[in-house]
């Protein structure tokens, strides 16, 4: 049998059929899109899930943004900066927006927007209290498919904030289905596709089926609107709908924009229409006169109070919805189609004389061209048609990307976590200067709003369509979880991954001093600075799969990475001798302190990870320069400074400014922070976390055909070795037929087996679903520290955190988190490679037996992809203790992708949909199957 490539590396060498032979439907629409040619990636889901509790939207004194605008005001106020909806799409500068709504009869609102609690109400922090799942999309997002299970009983909004305000942090959360409303399965699933006819055409069709044991009522109001741009920009014209009158065919709302100019939203049968604006009812609110009697909550009072004076009754506004009322019966479903298209004559039958014909012919597909009669009613078999033909173009697209040994069950997986980020995506607005001053519709916020969170990134002005972790729970970019998202992004769509890495590297993203925003919550916080090595494997992604590389994009992320760079060692190396300090970093209530804040004891803390981090960063950086200096050797000099700085930083985790400092410490066999105090002393935090394992990710091959081609650097690097024979402990050779191959790593081939011992060991780091978090060592043997008569303490807690740091909704203490288990198995595929397979260790640790590298890093993936599988049982770890997950048909293949997982169970814990960074199982799948 040819034997795989020894490492993810290695794998991206590899130069694949190039892309324009046999190309599928959607990767042709890709390359349209990518040449410009036709503007297939204009509409999207790029709708928020989430506007209301967000920092943009919130000009409090304090910055107290879940109180200033809570769920409660969502329906009836207007948003600022975005908008929200639920299943819903919109362009991609969000002008014009669509989305559904639903109502049950006995709900005290529309179901117009998912429902979860704020970060004081959830025990656990802000959690979305809904069920609903992305099921499908291709890149392009010519067919997409969302599911949303609504309950039939009135939705539970007070239970489920009364039960979680009531348990404490060492309880689990009260979720919806512990409130028994789906109980003897009395919800509909409502499921909503979309399939692009062309660019600029959208097809729509929502089923819902009603699974309970009889007959319920269902409302089901697809609903357009605009985003209120004009109440807080003078000289916006206000855009206009209105209901089409006088026109043969079917009914529609049509939608006038100065941007696009004019849009239909066509309906099947005749439903009513229902008008408003999108304005605050301030009535409601503030108990202040409304500037106009229709306003944003007017449908929702409408349908669920009868107020019939709360719709224009001249059918005009910038809102509106078509209202659509079923009886449905047990086991039967209600089916309503909709088409979105910017063709004024959709409704009339295609003749020859008719100028559009060509084009209608088209887009309709073929069922148009042999039946006269289906082009006179748009949702006839031409309609189905162009589902069935979009589905069948999706099924071909993912099955050049799946590899053929997979079980049915994880392409599946792998198809869904595809389908989570490309859902996942979002019109993101802020502008720090224009929010920090106040709108000139409203009244100036308060003098603290002035010079609050953010006020020293003015610069920032976001209006672009990003990769979200979780369109509900995180519906902001955060700069680390965004590099992963690039990497199975790059699987499926190179271009918006590299334009995803690209962004926050513009200067209207960076700071002017070289740092990336980290997320709106606090813009200067501090991630781990993954951003080049995302780029570089990108790169490589790229180049495997279309047989070439995107080197002007590596070069263009190159000049900017070196600014961030440049940053890092200016404002995160407080001495100047190569040990971070780097904050929180992203791993929240890892540490014994908050690292963002001042220590409790004074001094610093020379961080572990943070400098693992600069070692990584280091490399990665060395890595690109190599690759420009091909082609352009003044790359060579830059790279020897790369070379340089990474050894001085490998010596310095084990010799801190020549003090004899080492974050090793020997006695244990683990690398650990160490605090300073102010009058000199100094001790290891002797806490076994992922902080110490991440120093394996500082690890890279220099291959000697690489050298051979750079001789400049080659000469620089030899003068190095020679003439700073101190430093050489991290620089090690191994011939092979080609020449020299040198190994640069932060862990030396004397601590590499003892730190392998540790995190192999299922006693400590090693779970059957990954690599915690936090070693299990803890649960018994808590690490406790005195400060001022007070206690920190960290132990072993393997799903929700006990704590309020951070919010509490996060825990790096025992979970396993999907970035950081892919960092070390790519880690350990580059040992391998420079090791080779006569280096063996035990798997378990104390098991006896013995596996390569490669073989452990094959491994801890299949580890990690089985929390989604079903096992012998038929159970899946993911779903963790609810039985109607695991065993009922109409939800034990809906799997969530959660933020982080039990370290114990695998059961998935913390954002229920943060597909973003845990989307990467659908790379761990391609590469290591199942």
């Amino acid at each position: 049998m040819d034997r795989v490539p020894t490492h993810s590396a290695e794998r991206d060498k590899l130069v694949h059929e190039p892309t324009h032979i046999n190309l599928t439907a959607e990767e042709k629409r890709l390359e349209e899109s990518r040449d410009h040619t036709e503007h297939w990636k204009r509409w999207g889901p790029y709708l928020s899930e989430r506007q209301w509790g967000t920092v943009r939207e919130d000009y409090s004194e304090y910055g107290t943004a879940w109180d200033y605008f809570p769920h409660d005001q969502a329906r009836s106020r207007a948003y600022r900066w975005g908008e929200d909806g639920l299943g819903g799409i919109c362009d991609r500068h969000q002008r014009i927006c669509f989305a559904m709504a639903l109502w049950n009869g006995n709900d005290p609102i529309l179901k117009e927007r998912l429902f979860g609690l704020t970060g004081s109400e959830g025990n656990h922090g802000e959690d979305v209290k809904e069920y609903y799942c992305y099921l499908d999309s291709t890149p392009t997002h010519s067919y997409m498919k969302f599911l949303y299970k609504y309950p039939q009983g009135g939705f539970p909004y007070a239970q489920l904030v009364e039960e979680n305000r009531r348990r404490g942090k060492n309880e689990p959360e009260f979720e919806l289905i512990d409130t028994g409303i789906f109980d003897d399965d009395r919800y509909f699933d409502v499921v909503v596709e979309y399939a692009k006819s062309s660019s600029e055409e959208i097809l729509i069709r929502v089923n819902a089926h009603n699974r309970g044991p009889e007959a319920a009522d269902l409302h089901i109001l697809p609903t357009i609107w605009f985003r209120n741009m004009w109440s807080w920009n003078s000289g916006v014209k206000r855009p206009i709908l209105q209901a089409e009158k006088g026109k043969p065919g079917p009914v529609a709302i049509r939608a006038m924009e100065d941007y696009y100019g004019v849009r239909w939203l066509i309906c099947q049968d005749s439903p009513e229409f229902l008008f408003t604006e999108n304005e605050t009812n301030n009535q409601r609110l503030f108990g202040v006169p409304n500037r106009t009697p229709y306003v944003k909550d007017g449908i929702n009072n409408y349908v669920v109070n009868g107020a019939r004076d709360t719709v224009n009754p001249e059918q005009t506004g910038t809102k509106a919805s078509a209202l659509y009322r079923f009886r449905v019966e047990e086991g039967s479903s209600a089916t309503v189609r909709l088409r979105l298209t910017d063709r004024e004559n959709l409704g009339r039958p295609i003749t020859a004389s008719d100028p559009s014909n060509e084009r209608n012919r088209k887009s309709l597909g073929p069922a148009a061209a042999t039946s006269t009669a289906a082009t006179e009613d748009c949702f006839g078999p031409a309609f189905d048609h162009v589902f069935a033909q979009r589905i069948a173009e999706a099924d071909d697209f993912y099955a050049k990307r799946t590899p053929k040994a997979l079980s049915k069950d994880a392409q599946a997986i792998q198809r869904q976590a595809f389908a989570g980020l490309l859902w996942s995506k979002q019109f993101y607005h802020y502008d720090v200067n224009g929010w920090l001053q106040g709108d000139p519709a409203g009244p100036p916020p308060p003098e603290n709003h002035r010079r609050g969170r953010n006020h020293e990134w003015t610069h920032l002005y976001n209006a672009d369509v990003i990769s979200m972790p979780d369109k509900w729970e995180y519906p902001w970019y955060a700069a680390w979880d965004l590099a992963f998202h690039s990497i199975p992004l790059a699987q499926i769509d190179p271009d918006f991954a590299k334009e995803q890495l690209t962004l926050l590297l513009r200067e209207w993203y960076m700071h002017p001093n070289g740092q990336l925003p980290a997320y709106e919550w606090a813009l200067g916080d501090v991630n781990p600075p993954v951003h080049a090595w995302a780029c570089w494997r990108v790169y490589k992604i790229e180049k495997r799969i279309r047989g070439k590389a995107d080197r002007r994009f590596l070069e263009h992320a190159f000049h900017k990475l070196l600014l961030n760079f440049t940053w890092w060692v200016n404002r995160k190396d407080a001495e100047g001798n190569n040990v971070f300090q780097g904050g929180f970093l992203g791993l929240d209530n890892i540490g014994v302190f908050d690292r963002s804040a001042p220590l409790p004891t004074g001094g610093l803390m020379e961080q572990s990870d943070g400098t693992s981090w600069m070692g990584m960063y280091c490399l990665n950086m060395l890595a690109i320069a190599l690759e420009l200096a091909r082609e352009n050797s003044a790359y060579e000099g830059v790279a020897s400074k790369f070379f340089e700085h990474f050894v001085y930083i490998a010596h310095a985790m084990n010799d801190l400014g020549g003090e004899g400092l080492s974050l090793w410490d020997e006695s244990d066999g683990f690398y650990y922070d160490v605090l300073r105090l102010p009058n000199g002393d100094h001790f290891p935090m002797r806490v076994r976390s992922m902080v110490g394992l991440i120093s394996l990710y500082a690890v890279e091959t220099l291959e000697p055909e690489v050298l051979g081609r750079l001789p400049a650097f080659k000469r620089r690097m030899q003068w190095f070795i020679d003439n700073k024979p101190v430093l050489r402990d991290h620089i090690r050779n191994v011939e092979t037929p080609s020449g020299t191959r040198r190994l640069l790593s932060i862990v030396d081939s004397s601590h590499l087996p003892i730190v392998l011992r540790y995190m192999l060991d299922e006693s400590e780091f090693l779970s059957e679903y990954g690599i915690r978090s936090l070693s299990q060592f803890h649960r018994k043997n808590p690490f406790m520290l005195q400060i001022n008569g007070t206690t920190h303490q960290v132990d072993y807690e393997p799903a929700e955190s006990s704590t309020g740091v951070f919010g509490g909704n996060s825990n790096w203490r025992g979970p396993i988190w999907f970035p950081v288990n892919y960092l070390l198995i790519e880690s350990l595929q580059k040992f391998h490679h420079f090791l080779g397979d006569e280096f063996q260790v035990e798997f378990p640790t104390g098991s006896g037996k013995k596996k390569s590298l490669w073989e452990v890093a094959a491994e801890l993936s299949r580890r990690l992809v089985r929390i989604f599988l079903r096992d012998g049982e038929g159970r899946r770890p993911v779903f963790g203790r609810h039985e109607k997950f695991q065993n009922d048909r109409h939800w034990r293949d809906y799997v969530p992708f959660h933020e982080y997982f039990h370290g114990d169970t695998g059961a998935g814990v913390g954002a229920s949909h943060q597909t973003g960074w845990t989307g990467i199982v659908a790379k761990l799948i391609e590469q290591s199957g199942e």
